[in-house]
Parts: structure tokens; sequence; C-alpha cells
């Protein structure tokens, strides 16, 4: 593993794959143009305005956002070297596409650098208080507890997560990122919440990790008795190699939630296909978004199962499942907001006019939305989901103000 070039943390991940996917032409362009702060005239617009109406700044935290660098810096980042060869064009696109994601295509040699400032500037058009938890991302390992490189797209050690954030209070939390497989597993986690991590973060298909496995026991054991979130994609997994896809399963995390640990799917489960295995390991073949709701039904996990939104209105996710989980109320107070952090800034994945045309977003805010994200996609995210609407509903304030999730329990 070398520590150059991009690094794009787990989300990326839509990445190249989705390109196929596009159903409109990139109505913004391909490139994102990183244009500095947002004029005062977009700023003091009523879209604005109003998506802040009833919350309060200071609990609203993007739960879902990525920490990329290149390594350019000691921030401990490697890359796999397929991630800079023009030999594997898939992953070599992905690269360029995160880069300019982040607007830290301008920095070579700084990019690590360039990557949080960035951050730092679409804070700075939020309100004052509202946060990102960003999340690291461990490597793959094998089934003997040892890190696997061929297999490890890319690495974003717990300890710059870490330090981004004590560096910036003001700006950020962290969320670690341990395999469950490590001999070490518990007694990091043990060091993560220490040291104020508000989450664990996987994201199985890429690490190597079968959330059903009894291989996880122990690492189940630790998180319940700490009584830390881990947030697991859930889904179709086209972009990181690293283990099989099925790993990407929602029913397997039933484990998990039978050994007592509070579980956010990430994505809402909400692309892809997967086995339904209530009807046995060889069950049919059906929407990963209806295993999900299946086990989000599930009495006995009402307290412990929960999905954040991130990357829902993406144009390979949005549709029926953006507008079940608009319209399902009774769901809102266990959905987190997050934005996927850099994905907005990835111009082709995003389709205000398609959000038009399936009549979750008004005709009259289409070209203030696309606006809005030429300056600032993560302000964009958010104002674009306070806009959505689905059979007259939308989605409630507390998806947004996300702090009282993961500020600590009581013993």
């Amino acid at each position: 593993m070398r520590r150059r070039g991009l690094l794009f943390g787990g989300a990326a991940l839509a990445g190249a794959a989705a390109l196929a996917a596009w159903r409109f032409w990139p109505e913004q362009g391909f490139w994102n143009p990183c244009l500095a702060k947002l004029p005062d005239r977009l700023a003091r617009h009523g879209l604005v305005q109003a998506a802040w109406d009833g919350l309060d700044a200071a609990k609203v935290w993007d739960a879902h956002a990525h920490l990329v660098g290149a390594g350019d810096s000691p921030s401990g980042i490697t890359l796999n070297p397929r991630m800079e060869s023009a030999l594997s064009p898939a992953h070599f696109a992905r690269r360029l596409f995160f880069l300019n994601a982040g607007c830290a295509h301008v920095e070579p040699g700084n990019v690590d650098r360039a990557y949080v400032e960035r951050m730092h500037n679409l804070l700075d058009g939020m309100r004052p208080g509202a946060k990102l938890v960003l999340l690291a991302f461990d490597r793959a390992y094998g089934e003997d507890g040892k890190p696997d490189d061929e297999r490890t797209s890319f690495y974003v050690p717990d300890a710059y997560a870490r330090a981004t954030a004590l560096a910036h209070p003001q700006y950020f939390e962290w969320a670690a990122s341990i395999h469950p497989y490590r001999a070490d597993c518990a007694a990091a986690l043990e060091e993560a919440k220490k040291n104020g991590a508000r989450a664990v973060k996987w994201l199985p298909a890429a690490m190597n990790i079968d959330p059903a496995s009894p291989r996880c026991d122990r690492f189940y054991e630790a998180a319940a008795r700490l009584r830390i979130p881990v947030v697991s994609h859930a889904g179709l997994e086209r972009a990181v190699l690293g283990g099989p896809q099925e790993y990407g399963n929602p029913l397997r995390l039933r484990r998990a939630l039978d050994a007592g640990v509070r579980v956010v799917i990430a994505h809402c489960a909400s692309m892809g296909q997967d086995r339904d295995l209530d009807k046995g390991e060889n069950g049919p073949l059906v929407d990963s978004f209806l295993l999900f709701s299946r086990l989000f039904e599930e009495k006995r996990y009402e307290k412990s199962l929960f999905g954040d939104i991130s990357a829902m209105t993406q144009v390979t996710r949005a549709g029926p499942a953006l507008a079940k989980v608009i319209e399902r109320e009774d769901w809102h107070p266990r959905l987190l907001n997050g934005s996927d952090y850099p994905l907005p800034g990835i111009m082709p994945i995003f389709s205000v006019d398609y959000l038009v045309s399936l009549g979750l977003v008004r005709e009259s805010a289409r070209t203030v939305l696309q606006e809005i994200r030429s300056h600032n996609p993560l302000l964009f995210d958010f104002v674009l989901k306070r806009q959505l609407r689905s059979s007259g509903k939308a989605l409630a304030r507390n998806i947004f103000e996300t702090r009282p999730f993961f500020d600590p329990l009581p013993s």
C-alpha cells in the first residue's frame, strides 16, 4: 500500500460504477466548479432560511461524512496502487472524481490539508454549531484476523480521524472503524470510545466483514457493553472490492442486533438486491430495501435499529425507496441525516431535474438548488432534503438533529 494519490472514503463508492447508471446527462456537467463562498443572495434565499426553521443548529450533526486524503501529511492514510494506475481505469476515474469532489485537485502534495480546509469552508456556510461526523475506514482482514492488503482499497486510520476532530472541535466529531476479525478489536473499541469516538463505521463488502459470523461476537459484546453504535453499509456495493457482495445483506446484521448492539443501516439499504435469508440461505433475490424495511418493522429492534438517509437522493437510489422513507412518518424518529460527503460534490451522480420529474422536489426550487450546489455541495444536500415532499409529507426535523443519537447513553 502506498501513501500517494487520492484516498476516498467508503462512500466512495458509488463512483465510476455509477457512471453506467446515470439516468440523465449530467445537468451540471462532470466537474465540481469548486466555487467560493455562497453569494449573499443565495445565503439569504427563502429556501435556505426555511431549511433551518425549527432546527437547533447545535444538534445538526451530519452523521455520514468521509475523511479523504492522499497520505501526503502524517495522516497515515494508505491507498491501493490500482487507484493510481491507468491500467485500472474504473478505480483511476474514481480517484479523479473524488479529488475534484473535495476540491483538493488544485493542491497536489497538499491534498490532506486542502480537503479538510474545504470542509471548513463548507461548514462556514451552514449555521454555527453544525458539524460533520468524520468516518475512519479500516483495512480488509482475512478470516485469520490478519490485514489483507491486496483486498484493501484504502485505509483511513482512527488516529487521523480523531486528530482532525480534536484540532477542529467547532467543525467535527469522529467515528472509528474497527474490523471485528482483528485480535485487538475489543481493546481497540475500548480505546476509541475513551478517545471520543461517536460510532464505528463498517463497509462489509469492502472490508471482508460477514456481520453474521461468530467471528464478530467479541466485537459485538464490547460494542453492546460500551453502548457505541455501529454504522454499517447495507445493500449493493459496486465500487470497492474486498469481500463478497452478500456481506451487505441487511439481514446479516441480525446477529449484531440480537447481541444488543445499536445498529445504523447506512443508506437504508436503498440499492441492489440480496437473498431473503429468512427463507433460507438460497432464498429468492429481493430488493435490499425490502429486507431493510422488514427488519425495521420488527418490534424487538425498535430501540436498537436505525437508518441513515445518506446518498438516497442520488440518481441510482432516488425513487420508491426515498418516497417511502419520506412518507413513513412512524420511521422518522429512528432515521438520521447524513450527506455521504464528498459525494454531493460529484456532479454527475445527483440530478435535481430527476427529483423534480419524480415529484419529490418543486419545480420552483430547481434553479436555486443547482446554484447552491455549485458553491456548497454540503448545504445543497441539506436544503435539498428539507425540500423533499411525497404524498404531502416531509422528512421530520428530528432526522436532521442527530446529536442526541450520538451523545453518550447513560450507563
